[in-house]
């Protein structure tokens, strides 16, 4: 009688779509923005309730969803200090995407 070998299970490993340039990347490496009834803000953790959308940790994709397209992906208006608020955060983000990982931006807002 011989002995099955385990079966190595493959994690999941979910993906998203980045609002700003449509890359389809893992979870993890991007940035969530939520809709609340609170307002829009960052969610850091990934498991805040509420409408969400994605984005790179790259600044070209936050000025493209700055533009419209992020309010368009959570069927809202950006307000004023909504908007100044994910601007201030877009500053401190890398120009290109080399060495940038959303784990590394440890920013509370």
């Amino acid at each position: 009688m011989t002995k099955k070998k385990p079966v190595k299970r493959v994690k999941h490993v979910p993906q998203r779509t980045c609002v700003g340039c449509r890359e389809t990347l893992p979870k993890r490496t991007m940035i969530r923005i939520v809709r609340t009834v609170e307002g829009v803000q960052m969610d850091m953790t990934g498991k805040l309730a509420g409408r969400g959308a994605y984005l790179h940790d790259r600044r070209e994709c936050w000025e493209r969803g700055l533009k419209g397209v992020l309010a368009h992906a959570l069927k809202t208006t950006l307000k004023n200090e909504e908007r100044t608020m994910l601007e201030e955060f877009m500053s401190t983000l890398p120009q290109d995407a080399e060495g940038a990982g959303a784990a590394d931006n440890h920013v509370t807002v």
